[in-house]
């Protein structure tokens, strides 16, 4: 059996990142089924109008929204799970 000291921090954060985005992905995919809309409640927030930077001959733009639903939360949770299994 593998101790703690042979885990990696880059597998957890990319498990985690796959849960993530798997959970928004399958909330957005319930959205409409009556009996599973539930999995794509959540609260969005982040910049809602971008931030233009105009340097004259570049233009940068930056912009960041973040949604968290309970799908998104429940993909977290898995991929903890599975991280801890392994």
């Amino acid at each position: 059996m593998r101790g703690a000291k042979d885990k990696n921090l880059w597998s957890l954060f990319l498990l985690l990142l796959a849960g993530i985005v798997l959970g928004g992905f399958l909330g957005t995919l319930t959205q409409n089924v009556s009996f599973l809309s539930w999995l794509n409640y959540g609260q969005a927030f982040g910049l809602a109008n971008p931030v233009v930077l105009n340097l004259g001959i570049l233009v940068i733009t930056f912009g960041l929204t973040i949604k968290i639903t309970i799908a998104s939360i429940a993909g977290i949770f898995i991929a903890v799970f599975v991280y801890k299994i392994l």
